[in-house]
């Protein structure tokens, strides 16, 4: 059966691993084994993805990206240049703690900057953006806007990627799409149209 998939002949792919049609695959980029890559995916240029890796569909790597076992990326997540996931809390050269690694996820539709590093075990919220080299350290929260070291929410941002800025009553429209959101008890959710 024919791939159908694109990898750059400098690219490694180490087999079993499974990766979706319409996925890309850029120059001296390693696809360990037993990863899960998704359709229409972009893996940029030096991207690093370890075993049992788990890729959506149409998720977007830029270059220099090292992603480690025990990240999840649901579908549209956007991994910003040179980011980075951590997969131990307290890693140490003599000391083996393959068997402690921490899960992280990444939600639907997030994006992480560039030279941003996220701490395993920190799950990202549907929607997040976080800032170009933030470090974060603790869940974010669906349609939050982090920044910083480390990382702080200073405000929510739309489906569309624009900040929100919310009336007294907590509402707030994305100036691109249109769409409207609502801030309730700390959360923010958008409010579905007919």
């Amino acid at each position: 059966m024919e791939k159908q998939y694109f990898a750059h002949e400098t690219a490694l792919v180490d087999e079993p691993c499974e990766i979706g049609k319409g996925t890309k695959i850029w120059h001296f980029s390693h696809i360990m084994p037993h990863c899960k890559l998704g359709e229409n995916c972009n893996i940029g240029q030096n991207v690093v993805i370890s075993p049992e890796v788990i890729l959506g569909n149409n998720v977007k790597v830029q270059n220099n990206v090292s992603i480690y076992t025990g990240v999840i990326c649901e579908d549209d997540v956007f991994l910003g240049p040179s980011m980075v996931f951590t997969n131990v809390t307290n890693p140490r050269s003599a000391v083996n703690r393959k068997n402690q690694y921490a899960k992280t996820t990444v939600k639907r539709g997030a994006s992480i900057g560039a030279n941003a590093t996220i701490v395993c075990g920190h799950d990202i919220g549907e929607f997040a953006f976080i800032g170009a080299g933030a470090v974060v350290t603790k869940n974010v929260l669906a349609y939050a806007l982090v920044i910083g070291n480390p990382a702080k929410q200073i405000g929510w941002m739309s489906e569309y990627g624009h900040k929100l800025k919310f009336d007294a009553e907590g509402f707030a429209i994305c100036p691109e799409s249109n769409e409207k959101y609502q801030l309730k008890e700390g959360q923010v959710s958008k409010i579905a149209t007919n």
